[in-house]
């Protein structure tokens, strides 16, 4: 299999075009190597075992990248051209209810697997399903470890502009407004912008014991830094979104390890050992956040698609609604919303992910 990029679109050429059961993959843009390789490896894997009646899943997978509303026209190619079975998206929550929409409207089932909007499960949309836990869900997880495990009292919250960052940031403020506490004392990324030394001299002086980030990858990564060379001491906690891949060099990456907390199930050790494995094996570099849930969703869909047994979009729907799956991050099931259920705590990264297993690979 290959995939031909041509602008927007990147196109997968099988062997069997004809009889193929395609599922479409929405990205954000063309850098998201590590979410199509983590579909592309279910796929491959599924594609060993054959699907229903004997035929090959395949992948059609287009970007997102261009002026607003790309991403509708994307997913409406996908569903009208392509004759997709399933739709999966790794991209922010803004593109994600143009996908919600499209998907609505032609009743195929949606899979996001990167964006934590709890907006997009709020449409009560049948067709709609999360494989992350949502900004509610990965707030109150927040809120407890740092409020009632840990009882910190000089908290610091650095939030930005951004739409995922707006989102995560008010999540986790509704749950300390609706506790009553104080108010943490709070900075806006953007009224510092150039300027991440200045900001971080002014937290230090705070005597901040626990800092929470809700910024985007590379600004979150500038400001850990920035605060680490006057104060070692505070604990760093954000959303699962700071760990993407996509965004940063893998050395880059690599310097959250022990510095960042986040929300997270127990992703099993034997599965994650051999998924990390065969991953590095095929693409030459370790799997992070985003490669992790796109393998889980992709094979997520594949498992639903195959319990349906035919391309009947209500079928598919149904199967998905009632999965149990046991994936490298954690079980997966689905409430009546389409939310991820289960139990999210509070784990350092290493290696780009939530240290619940020895995720290291054998050298």
């Amino acid at each position: 299999m290959v995939f031909v990029s041509t602008g927007n679109v990147l196109s997968l050429i099988t062997e069997n075009p004809s009889g193929i059961i395609k599922i479409g993959l929405l990205v954000q843009d063309n850098s998201y190597r590590s979410a199509i390789h983590g579909a592309e490896l279910a796929l491959l894997e599924a594609n060993e075992k054959g699907g229903p009646g004997g035929r090959k899943f395949g992948l059609a997978v287009r970007s997102m990248e261009g002026p607003w509303g790309t991403g509708s026209k994307q997913a409406v190619d996908l569903i009208f051209n392509e004759k997709v079975w399933a739709l999966m998206g790794l991209h922010d929550g803004r593109n994600a209810h143009l996908v919600e929409q499209a998907a609505t409207k032609s009743q195929v089932v949606f899979l996001s697997a990167w964006s934590a909007d709890p907006t997009l499960s709020q449409a009560f949309v049948p067709w709609f399903f999360n494989c992350v836990p949502n900004d509610n869900q990965q707030a109150a997880s927040l809120y407890k470890e740092i409020y009632e495990i840990r009882k910190y009292r000089n908290i610091v919250v650095v939030h930005g502009n951004d739409y995922d960052s707006g989102k995560s940031y008010v999540s986790f403020m509704n749950f300390v407004k609706m506790s009553g506490k104080p108010d943490p004392l709070q900075f806006n990324l953007e009224d510092n912008a150039q300027k991440t030394g200045f900001l971080a001299e002014k937290i230090t002086e705070s005597d901040a014991d626990c800092i929470v980030l809700f910024c985007t990858t590379k600004a979150s990564l500038e400001l850990i830094r920035q605060i680490r060379k006057n104060n070692p001491n505070p604990q760093v906690f954000g959303p699962l979104s700071i760990l993407n891949e996509n965004e940063l060099p893998a050395q880059e990456l690599k310097l959250f390890d022990n510095n960042l907390s986040v929300p997270s199930g127990e992703w099993p050790e034997a599965e994650n050992r051999k998924f990390r494995q065969e991953f590095q094996k095929k693409y030459g570099y370790e799997p992070g956040m985003t490669a992790s849930y796109s393998y889980d969703a992709m094979r997520i869909l594949i498992e639903a698609v195959r319990q349906a047994g035919k391309s009947d979009y209500e079928l598919i729907q149904k199967s998905l609604k009632n999965i149990r799956f046991n994936g490298v991050t954690g079980p997966v099931r689905f409430d009546d919303k389409g939310n991820r259920m289960g139990e999210f705590e509070i784990k350092k990264t290493r290696n780009g992910v939530p240290v619940t297993f020895k995720n290291e690979i054998p050298r």
